[in-house]
């Protein structure tokens, strides 16, 4: 029996894991798919926002402001990379003009900290490959970036190491309510739990009908995206939006905290909550919006395309409240953007609404924050030398894109929770994420995996259960 089932693992799920494993609880997470971060944590912009463009008094605009500030402390933490870059908000026409003013002057309602409008002559100090037709902008010094799924691991590593769990490739199809919650899975196994807390993305619409009567619809918004090579993130520091528009906050060119350069997303309206195909439309609409930001990208230096879904509700909020008629499930619904910035405060209010629910809450003495991972071309030369005597594994690059040792990638694996994968691997520590995207590298990382698992060389998949890299007659 748990007190509490968190169903989806993804931004939101790890968060409420990892906080509620600072108290004296039973918590489990259960994520469909074989790892944590596979739906719109992984597929996203990166971006912690500053809290300027959500409508005041939502609870996007409370949670945001409050998320933002928090993420700092968190990254030292848990280790894992985080940029306070600024954003700016361009303005192109005077109509323009007076849509980042109002951005600013929501901004302020928000209580969001640092921000000013700037002249031309200002954009173009700070982002000197910002088109010259350029007015003005809205700066806000807060806005910051971060690597989503190696942050969403990272919470789930440190929430297991303080007692909390997870179980991946547990498809919820089920819910009942009696005394307590039986939560059936897909491989025919029961969870019961006190409280659910429903984080499934864009299936929480789904999941919440299985014990509620309905009370909102998640449409998924398909975003697609470039990520460019190192020689493209260097000509930015900035996260650089258009002015924002009914269909989001528009086609950004941001750094990311790896040096890459992202380019997207568009915004498209899709019934299919597993489609994250791309598009040569959409793509070209997206070099085409750019144009409009900076001439000088070079989309030819692009490594990658992917696509994500943003979970848009039909409350225009997010959703995070105990339902008032099923006691005990609690929806964190509609995290669409800024739902990476706002999850460590929502977090925080789902622990308070558990509060309030009746659920008795006492804090461990023994809670260790702290969860470190070896970056090892980070670290000095002095360092490096101490770790290789006791490790030779890091004397060995395995991928050189990314400059990634054999003892990194071991390290991974034995971290890891569930099926590890090649792209496992690739979120946790960054092999194939450079230029050749694993075309070099990805066959060695294959093999680490198979010797250190003990498993065969062709039972290592890509990414989900069944996508094999290599094959047989018999499969």
């Amino acid at each position: 029996m748990y007190d509490v089932a968190i169903i989806g693992a993804g931004i939101i799920g790890a968060s409420i894991l990892r906080e509620l494993s600072k108290y004296d609880l039973k918590v489990i997470a259960l994520e469909k798919e074989n790892d944590v971060a596979m739906g719109t944590t992984k597929a996203n912009s990166a971006i912690i926002h500053a809290g300027y463009d959500p409508k005041n008094g939502t609870l996007m605009a409370n949670l945001n402001v409050k998320g933002n500030e928090m993420f700092e402390e968190l990254c030292k933490e848990l280790d894992v990379p985080f940029i306070r870059n600024g954003s700016l908000v361009l303005a192109f026409d005077e109509e323009e003009l007076t849509l980042i003013k109002d951005l600013y002057e929501n901004g302020v309602k928000n209580n969001v900290k640092n921000l000013e409008m700037i002249s031309k002559e200002k954009i173009l100090e700070l982002e000197p490959n910002i088109a010259s037709d350029v007015l003005g902008a809205l700066y806000a010094k807060t806005g910051g970036i971060v690597g989503p799924f190696e942050y969403t691991i990272a919470l789930v590593e440190n929430a297991i190491e303080n007692g909390g769990e997870i179980k991946v490739s547990a498809e919820v199809v089920r819910i009942e309510k009696d005394d307590v919650f039986t939560i059936k899975l897909s491989n025919n196994e029961e969870i019961k739990a006190k409280y659910i807390i429903n984080a499934a993305g864009v299936y929480s619409d789904k999941i919440h009908n299985m014990v509620c009567k309905e009370s909102f619809k998640i449409t998924p918004i398909r975003g697609e995206y470039y990520v460019l090579d190192k020689e493209e993130g260097k000509n930015f520091s900035h996260t650089i939006f258009q002015c924002p528009s009914k269909f989001g906050k528009g086609v950004l060119v941001t750094p990311t905290v790896h040096g890459n350069l992202i380019v997207g997303p568009n915004a498209e309206e899709i019934e299919d909550k597993e489609s994250v195909k791309t598009t040569a439309d959409a793509l070209s609409f997206i070099k085409d919006k750019a144009n409009k930001t900076t001439k000088i990208i070079n989309f030819r230096n692009s490594i990658r395309n992917f696509a994500g879904l943003r979970a848009e509700a039909n409350t225009n909020d997010f959703i995070i409240e105990e339902n008032s008629e099923v006691k005990g499930f609690i929806d964190v619904a509609g995290m669409k953007s800024p739902g990476l910035s706002a999850a460590p405060a929502i977090a925080l209010k789902v622990v308070d609404i558990l509060k309030n629910s009746g659920i008795d809450l006492k804090k461990k003495e023994n809670f260790n924050p702290y969860r470190k991972q070896i970056r090892f071309m980070e670290l000095p030369i002095e360092e490096r030398s101490k770790i290789i005597n006791e490790d030779k594994n890091y004397g060995r690059i395995i991928c050189r894109c990314e400059e990634i040792t054999e003892g990194e990638i071991i390290d991974s694996i034995k971290r890891a929770f569930g099926t590890i994968t090649l792209d496992g691997v690739k979120r946790r520590c960054r092999p194939g994420m450079g230029r050749c995207q694993g075309g070099f590298c990805g066959p060695r990382v294959q093999e680490i995996i198979a010797r250190e698992l003990n498993i065969p060389l062709e039972d290592v998949v890509q990414e989900k259960d069944g996508s094999y890299i290599l094959t047989n007659e018999s499969r």
